[in-house]
C-alpha cells in the first residue's frame, strides 16, 4: 500500500519522539488528511453521522482510517462509514470526552489521540492571519538561520500539497517596510482572489505546526507583471507549488453522506 503523508510523518516522528516539530507534523497531517470514520449506522434521513464508539481502558473512542483499505482491513465485512477531513473530526469531538484513534490494528502509523490532543489541536486550528496595511520599500534576501530554515521549509511543502495549481511559485524573502519595521514576507505569484484568503490560513497553519516557538511572517499575493516580484525573484529563496494534477471524475447520482450543501453533517 502506498504511504500516505500521515505515514510519513508518522515514521519520522517515531524515529525522533523528543523532537518537537516533527509531533507537530503528524498534528498537521491528520488535520489535513481524509479521514473515513466508522459509523455506527449509516446516516438517517435527517443526515445524522454517529460515529461508532469503542469503550477502553484509556477512555472512550472514534476510529478513523486514512485511507479506504485500511478500514475494510479494520472490519473485515462491510461497515458504514463517511469521509470527512480530520480538523472537521477533530472539531466536532473536542468537548465530548472522546478520544480519536489513527489506523489501529492495520498500519505502523497506528495512533490514539486523547481528548485533550484534540481541543489543543482544534484550538490550534483557529490560528488565522491578520489582516495588515503596510508600504514594503525594500526586499532582501531572507535573513533566516539554517535551523529555523529547517523547520520552516517542510511546514511550508507539506501545505503547498493542498495548494497544487493555485499559485506558480512562493518566494521567501526579507522586508522592509515604510517606517522601518522589518520582517520576512511569503509572496504568491499568480494566485486568483478567491483563493488568496485560504491560501494565507493555510500558511498561518503551516507556521503555527513548524515547531517555532515565535514566528511571524507576512503574506502577500503578486502578480507576474507586479515591479516587487522581479526583485523577490532575484533575492528571495523561489518555492515550487506543484502543478494541478487533472483527476478522472465520475458523475454519480447518489448524493453522498455530508455532501449535500443544504444538509450539511451532524457529528455525534
Amino acid at each position: 500500500m502506498t504511504e500516505t503523508p500521515y505515514d510519513r510523518a508518522h515514521a519520522a516522528m517515531e524515529a525522533d519522539p523528543e523532537n518537537e516539530a516533527l509531533r507537530l507534523a503528524v498534528y498537521d497531517r491528520l488535520a489535513d488528511a481524509e479521514l473515513f470514520l466508522l459509523l455506527e449506522h449509516e446516516p438517517d434521513e435527517d443526515n445524522d453521522i454517529i460515529p461508532q464508539l469503542f469503550e477502553t481502558e484509556e477512555g472512550d473512542f472514534v476510529l478513523a482510517f486514512d485511507t479506504e483499505e485500511r478500514l475494510a482491513e479494520f472490519t473485515t465485512t462491510p461497515a458504514p462509514y463517511v469521509a470527512l477531513p480530520g480538523r472537521v473530526i477533530a472539531q466536532n469531538l473536542a468537548g465530548e470526552a472522546v478520544g480519536l484513534g489513527v489506523n489501529l490494528g492495520v498500519a505502523p502509523s497506528a495512533l490514539l489521540l486523547p481528548p485533550e490532543a484534540l481541543e489543543w489541536l482544534t484550538h490550534a486550528l483557529t490560528h488565522a492571519p491578520e489582516t495588515t496595511a503596510a508600504r514594503p520599500v525594500a526586499f532582501d534576501a531572507p535573513a533566516l538561520p539554517p535551523a529555523m530554515l529547517a523547520l520552516l521549509l517542510p511546514a511550508f511543502e507539506a501545505k503547498f500539497d493542498q495548494l497544487a495549481g493555485l499559485a506558480s511559485h512562493a518566494l521567501l524573502g526579507g522586508v522592509t517596510y515604510e517606517g522601518g519595521r522589518r520582517g520576512h514576507v511569503l509572496a504568491f505569484l499568480g494566485a486568483p482572489e478567491p483563493a488568496q484568503p485560504g491560501i494565507a490560513k493555510a500558511m498561518a497553519e503551516a507556521l503555527a505546526f513548524s515547531g517555532l516557538e515565535a514566528g511571524e511572517l507576512d503574506v502577500t499575493f503578486l502578480t507576474e507583471a507586479d515591479p516587487a516580484a522581479a526583485v523577490l525573484l532575484e533575492k528571495a529563496l523561489v518555492l515550487h507549488l506543484p502543478e494541478a494534477v487533472e483527476e478522472e471524475v465520475q458523475e454519480l447520482t447518489i448524493t453522498a453522506p455530508g455532501m449535500d450543501p443544504s444538509k450539511p453533517p451532524i457529528l455525534r
